[in-house]
């Protein structure tokens, strides 16, 4: 998986703002990278990001960010949604000596499966993933009778950063014409900035994420305004 090696790089920083170091095992070798990003790594590329906490998610024109949150709140996804296409992404703590988005792969593609859905590994641009179709519900509208789900065009990208992996779901229409709005969704999965702070964490825990102070006051008056419970919504 193609990131840069900035290991050595961030534990001279911590080292020097006086966090201890943690338990001394043999770190993973990792190569140059040209996106996704770790903080320590993030280019200075002019490129506006939304900040969620542990993501910088790239605010490209004609995407929209949506983000679902939990009854507490909590923003529990993040999802950026050009054209028909959307892309969905999550990081999670992973461990100093291993990536693990060889066993997250295989697990995926096992549970998809199991849903109708079919996937192969091809190489793609941020090296493995998953792609094939899969089923996805289809909007319901008012008064009529549940609709059948829908067949998706379907991507599951996966990168093993720093202590870090970040996962993607790229879906969109199966229909060919869709393919350029994925192209500019790879593009700002590219653009990510993962930052996964020095707090000791289990493996696979999820990075939190937050709204922005500004979205999420608006998000509150919009839901007061309209008599809502804590949903998804705009950022």
């Amino acid at each position: 998986m193609p990131l840069g090696r900035r290991r050595n790089r961030i534990d001279r920083s911590l080292r020097e703002r006086g966090v201890p170091p943690e338990p001394q095992q043999r770190v993973r070798d990792v190569e140059a990278t040209t996106g996704p990003w770790d903080e320590a790594d993030a280019p200075e590329d002019g490129l506006a990001r939304i900040d969620l906490g542990a993501l910088r998610l790239p605010a490209l024109p004609g995407m929209d960010l949506r983000v679902e949150l939990n009854q507490q709140q909590k923003v529990i996804a993040a999802t950026l949604r050009s054209g028909e296409s959307l892309l969905q992404v999550s990081a999670f703590a992973a461990p100093r000596a291993a990536g693990i988005w060889d066993d997250v792969r295989t697990e995926l593609a096992r549970s998809a499966s199991g849903q109708g859905a079919s996937l192969r590994e091809i190489e793609g641009p941020f090296g493995i993933e998953l792609t094939g179709t899969m089923m996805a519900a289809a909007a319901a509208q008012p008064g009529q009778p549940a609709p059948q789900p829908l067949r998706r065009h379907a991507r599951f990208f996966g990168v093993d950063g720093p202590r870090w992996f970040l996962r993607g779901l790229l879906s969109g229409p199966v229909e060919d014409e869709a393919r350029a709005a994925e192209s500019q969704l790879e593009n700002a999965f590219r653009g990510i900035v993962v930052v996964r702070g020095t707090e000791p964490m289990p493996v696979r825990e999820p990075l939190s994420l937050t709204l922005p102070a500004q979205a999420a006051a608006q998000l509150q008056q919009q839901q007061q305004a309209a008599g809502q419970q804590p949903g998804a919504g705009p950022a």
